[in-house]
């Protein structure tokens, strides 16, 4: 295990990464996918004499990710273990080097969960230093700000939530786990999901370091680790790359609908103290986004000693204009007249990106199958018109704790596979408090899709969900998968957006820049392409090239080839914060987001 974190450790090294490159068929195309979940090794000469051996480990319960669900069911896991005098090795791995490292969000944090599953977290020192003050929301036209009144029971109510950066909060969660005994392996990317004979699943596998850009092996090669489990908990948040390969391996979502997301951008200010209100939480709807694409932003001001506030915009990924930017949309909108005045004489010190769920109830997928459970965000069951989710990941890792050690303690347990099949883990949810939240608000997100667009949502939450609670007989259907609705170029008007001002505004890479991320530049990229021919054909000749505007972090560019004629797409993989928006997004669903080599990606400080 020393070996495989060092090797996390030494793949964290500052990269110097170059481009991959694709040309128009009609001009030699260079290879660009090099990564081996699709260019199989077995079929490459290279890895011929190459030892693919890998060491494993044997453990009870194995979870995959730690953010707010995988350690919360890790803790409860732990927490039963010790009341009832039980042996149980429970194991978590985490892609950051450090645990919250890759933990983005708002965040207000509303505090349910965190009393049921540590009620002393108050003695215990827990970063959740400043309680909600007030409430402010805001409807924008382009030059104005109009005042929403948030009446209690409405979705923004946020008496009793506390703003808190959620990557401290996650690293506090971190170290309560620690002290209960789990085991908490950061640095541990995981690649790979290993299933017994039966079709069962068996454990993971995490990634191999020392391969090289070209998909060669390098002299510094070593497998990676195998981690044998009865349950592996998928607790990776949205879009996990492995909930992927499950939802297809074991057809997870067929009774339930597509998925849906936003995109959310963050940014941490440091603003003049005269304007510094300890606990406020501000939302605005409106400007500058039109009312068919559905948005917002916050801003929430901290309470931790210096005058921060943490800023953001969240865009649903379902809009159908290619030309939007949400990186800009974000970065006009802090110049609305009744927003700049906070930012003036202020200083923008982090940027980040996430995508997240907004399917709620009608695109929950089946959460538990033999051998493996699925929690958190990773199945998606945040609140959308709340805007939070963390609460209800957190009981959801719990009550799979639960329904865990119940299964493995019970002495007349008999599996029909070899990978033990958690199948109360479901009804539980069904029988929680997440379950009748995320069932009150299931139509407010979809109610958007009206000829009203925005005005239709304000409507809906405003009568429908205030009156009847989520009690109305109909449930409305998000229409389709993101990616569907994005229109052909042709049909769309470009965005002129203004340039930025270096002061309030700023352009993309000076952005990505504070985000810390950092990839190994000597590797596969880790954003691959089922085929090579599509980017320009598909995506540039029909939508405009969209994952150039989309993508919060510069990744994708279309840049003209030596001729001057043709384009080439240029992939800057090194600067990917792992936000997942281009696998959503793209419209051919050419591109496969997996994880690179261990170390790789942003270092969010406290975001």
């Amino acid at each position: 295990m020393a070996a495989l974190l060092g090797n996390a450790l030494r793949a964290g090294r500052f990269a110097r990464a170059g481009v991959r490159l694709f040309t128009t068929n009609n001009v030699a195309t260079p290879k660009i996918t090099t990564h081996w979940s699709v260019v199989p090794r077995d079929q490459d000469a290279r890895w011929k004499d190459v030892d693919m051996e890998r060491v494993s480990d044997e453990v009870d319960v194995c979870i995959v990710g730690a953010g707010p669900a995988g350690l919360s069911a890790a803790i409860r896991l732990k927490q039963l273990a010790q009341q009832q005098d039980k042996e149980l090795r429970v194991l978590v791995l985490e892609k950051a080097v450090e645990v919250g490292l890759h933990t983005l969000s708002g965040a207000c944090l509303e505090p349910h969960a965190l009393d049921e599953l540590i009620p002393d977290w108050k003695d215990r020192g827990a970063p959740l230093h400043t309680p909600v003050t007030e409430d402010k929301f805001y409807f924008l036209t382009e030059k104005y700000g109009i005042p929403v009144p948030i009446l209690p029971g409405l979705p923004m109510h946020n008496t009793g939530n506390y703003v808190v950066r959620l990557g401290n909060f996650v690293r506090w969660l971190g170290e309560q786990a620690e002290e209960l005994e789990v085991e908490v392996y950061p640095g541990c990317p995981v690649t790979e999901v290993l299933y017994h004979e039966d079709g069962s699943v068996k454990g993971v596998a995490t990634s191999d370091v020392g391969i090289g850009k070209d998909g060669a092996p390098k002299d510094s090669f070593e497998r990676g680790m195998e981690f044998h489990s009865k349950v592996v908990i998928f607790a990776e948040g949205c879009h996990g790359h492995l909930a992927k390969q499950l939802y297809k391996q074991l057809d997870l979502r067929q009774s339930c609908e597509p998925q849906t997301y936003a995109i959310g951008l963050k940014e941490l200010w440091e603003i003049d103290p005269a304007k510094h209100r300890p606990g406020r939480v501000e939302h605005t709807v409106g400007w500058p986004l039109n009312r068919h694409t559905y948005g917002g932003s916050f801003v929430y001001h901290l309470g931790e000693g210096e005058p921060l506030i943490a800023v953001g915009y969240v865009i649903g990924l379902d809009y159908s204009n290619p030309y939007i930017s949400p990186f800009k949309e974000f970065q006009r909108w802090k110049h609305h007249p009744s927003v700049r005045p906070t930012f003036e004489g202020g200083k923008r010190i982090a940027y980040g990106a996430r995508a997240l769920n907004e399917g709620g109830y009608q695109s929950i997928p089946q959460l538990a199958f033999p051998g493996g459970c699925l929690i958190g965000c990773s199945p998606g069951f945040m609140n959308v018109p709340k805007i939070k989710g963390t609460h209800n990941a957190m009981k959801s890792g719990m009550i799979c704790a639960e329904a865990i050690f119940d299964k493995l303690t019970d002495e007349n347990l008999q599996s029909e596979t070899q990978g033990v099949f958690v199948d109360d883990y479901e009804q539980r949810m069904r029988d929680s408090w997440v379950w009748k939240e995320i069932y009150s608000v299931r139509n407010v997100r979809p109610s958007f899709h009206s000829p009203l667009g925005l005005y239709g949502t304000l409507m809906y939450t405003g009568v429908f969900y205030y009156l009847f609670r989520g009690k109305e007989p109909w449930t409305f259907s998000h229409g389709g998968a993101d990616y569907k609705r994005l229109k052909p170029a042709s049909e769309c008007t470009p965005i002129e957006y203004p340039k930025p001002d270096n002061k309030i505004s700023f352009d993309l890479l000076s952005s990505v820049a504070l985000s810390g991320t950092n990839h190994e530049g000597d590797q596969p990229a880790h954003l691959t392409l089922m085929s090579d021919e599509v980017p320009v054909n598909q995506n540039l000749g029909i939508y405009d090239g969209p994952e150039q505007r989309f993508c919060p972090a510069g990744v994708y560019e279309y840049v003209p080839m030596e001729d001057g004629k043709t384009m080439r797409l240029q992939i800057n993989a090194q600067n990917c914060v792992h936000c997942k928006t281009c696998d959503i997004k793209d419209p051919s669903q050419n591109i496969n987001w997996v994880t690179p080599e261990a170390g790789g990606g942003p270092a969010y400080n406290g975001m």
